[in-house]
């Protein structure tokens, strides 16, 4: 337990917080409007305020006419500052841009797109993930100006905590222009989800052996010393073109050592299965990242391949909707 759970101002923010925005609803866009458009002074702002009320006590007292245009001046360009600052952030639309999938441990990146449909600029506005109370770092802003009539796209980050299918973190918007002594604000709850893969295991084994197809009267087959599934191999002179691996031509030299070929002869009596229970003996998500890393190998590879989880069976294919399926069954599982 640390500090910051045990500070009753920080508790009480958070529980005031989640209450907050379980009342606001959820929207891949938004319009912002006098309703959810909010403006407070800031610590600039709240110093000019009483320099103010010090300079109209002196005026007063020493009869200053000077001091008196000075007072007005200032106070009038702040009220202008404050109507200004509200007025940047009042009217803009902001759209979510729908989020693709990422792996865990990495920063998730989604877009947002804020539309300005007036005459003239919109300065210094800013987008993160709201602040936590008692977090670690503070909000990281994204800021950006947005031209008369036209668009500007902003990119927000966060750190998802795990694998499985996460619904996007409440962000905020605002600004401070043109004087710095006002802070407009405004929360958005969007209502998109992330899916998030499991990370892969950085130094995977090699793959497991294919599996006799059913009906073949041949052995399980074995594991090559390079560590790939053995409907690979060499290349040979004579081999079709057409059974080339060109994701791995660029290892080879000009007599073609080094190219790989598939063994369609192989390929026809075993088929490879990545399974739940051969990923060792580990814990749950350590196995999942070890699939997910043989899955990824065995996509590179361009090899045929099936996905064995608990309760979930997909049958060997390939391609980028089979990875994009699998991939999808190890984040759910």
């Amino acid at each position: 337990m640390n500090a910051a759970s045990l500070n009753p101002f920080i508790f009480v923010r958070a529980r005031f917080q989640l209450w907050w925005q379980s009342r606001l609803p959820l929207s891949d866009s938004v319009l912002l409007t006098q309703r959810n458009v909010y403006i407070l002074p800031t610590r600039p702002g709240l110093m000019l305020a009483l320099t103010l009320m010090v300079l109209l006590v002196a005026s007063i007292n020493y009869q200053l006419n000077l001091g008196y245009l000075l007072t007005f001046l200032l106070a009038g360009s702040a009220i202008t500052g404050m109507h200004v600052c509200h007025g940047t952030l009042r009217g803009l639309a902001m759209n979510l841009i729908a989020p693709s999938a990422q792996f865990a441990g990495a920063p998730a990146i989604f877009d947002v797109k804020l539309t300005n449909t007036r005459r003239s600029a919109r300065h210094g506005i800013g987008l993160s993930v709201l602040d936590t109370p008692g977090a670690q770092g503070g909000p990281h802003w994204a800021w950006t100006d947005v031209p008369a009539q036209g668009s500007a796209t902003v990119q927000v980050a966060f750190m998802p905590a795990r694998r499985g299918m996460h619904r996007l973190p409440t962000l905020t918007a605002e600004t401070r222009f043109p004087l710095g002594t006002f802070r407009v604000w405004t929360i958005w709850r969007p209502a998109a989800q992330l899916l998030v893969y499991p990370a892969p295991e950085p130094e995977p084994p090699p793959l497991p052996p294919g599996e006799p197809r059913a009906g073949a009267a041949s052995a399980a087959a074995r594991v090559q010393s390079s560590g790939e599934f053995d409907s690979i191999r060499s290349y040979r002179r004579g081999d079709p073109l057409k059974l080339v691996m060109w994701k791995k031509a660029a290892k080879a030299d000009e007599q073609g050592n080094g190219l790989v070929v598939r063994d369609a002869q192989q390929a026809q009596r075993h088929e490879l299965w990545l399974d739940f229970v051969q990923a060792g003996s580990l814990d749950t998500e350590a196995r999942l990242s070890r699939l997910c890393a043989w899955l990824l190998q065995a996509d590179k590879l361009g090899l045929s391949y099936g996905l064995r989880l608990p309760g979930v069976q997909i049958k060997p294919s390939s391609g980028e909707a089979h990875k994009r399926l699998c991939l999808e069954a190890l984040a759910l599982c």
